[in-house]
């Protein structure tokens, strides 16, 4: 795909996408694809990538003689982090990430316990890295630079896990850490007591602390939680 086509393919994306998931089509909506083509001034080529795009994501489907549909929000990739990002812009919002945190509930805490068990010294040196990294930015609204180490220590909780199915959530952790602060559901500077959390979480892990780790790291799960009872209630 040549540069030109490749920027007007993400421009149909980045309208199409989040009209989808904001309900502006509908389940069930039938997608002319010739109008979408005159709408945005594309192709029929990068049309047809960008629908191939949005069924890889289950937001649509194409069937011959009945064109390109919308399909249901329960048979979505909800997963994928594009339609995460997508369904954060929408009205949805404030539930789309009570739902993305109770999974990180579920979940990150038992990563935790099992990195404690299974981490190499290099990820336990990564992790206070990064906690580090994280007390660093957390002052002076720094929320950006903080974000990039925020990131980095999930993913390597979920990594140092051993179990590849956490692992690969990694981009759906980033994908709601994200969101929360482009769409401002964080507070001008992270809660302190959160900040230290991570840091002890580092230390339990590399102390080979399991318990510890787990309890830790639902603390945070749950001060996350509280956070949006506040910022988006």
């Amino acid at each position: 795909m040549d540069t030109q086509r490749e920027g007007l393919h993400a421009k149909v994306l980045a309208s199409l996408g989040p009209a989808i998931t904001g309900g502006d089509y509908p389940p069930g909506s039938v997608l002319r694809t010739d109008e979408l083509e005159q709408h945005f001034s594309v192709s029929r080529t990068v049309m047809r990538e960008a629908i191939r795009v949005l069924e890889s994501m289950h937001l649509v489907v194409s069937r011959r003689r009945v064109g390109v549909t919308v399909r249901p929000a329960e048979e979505w990739n909800v997963f994928d982090p594009q339609v995460i990002a997508w369904r954060l812009r929408g009205a949805g919002r404030a539930q789309q990430l009570r739902s993305l945190t109770m999974l990180r509930s579920a979940v990150e805490p038992v990563a935790a316990r099992l990195a404690a068990e299974r981490a190499t010294p290099e990820q336990c040196a990564e992790l206070t890295e990064r906690a580090i990294g994280m007390v660093a930015n957390s002052r002076g609204q720094q929320l950006d630079s903080y974000l990039v180490h925020d990131i980095a220590f999930h993913r390597v909780v979920l990594q140092s896990s051993g179990n590849e199915m956490f692992a690969r959530l990694g981009d759906v952790v980033a994908a709601v850490l994200t969101g929360r602060t482009e769409h401002q559901v964080m507070f001008t500077d992270p809660d302190p007591p959160a900040v230290s959390l991570h840091v002890q979480v580092a230390e339990a892990i590399r102390e080979g602390n399991a318990a510890r780790a787990e309890e830790l790291t639902r603390e945070i799960t749950v001060g996350a939680m509280a956070e949006l009872d506040v910022l988006a209630p």
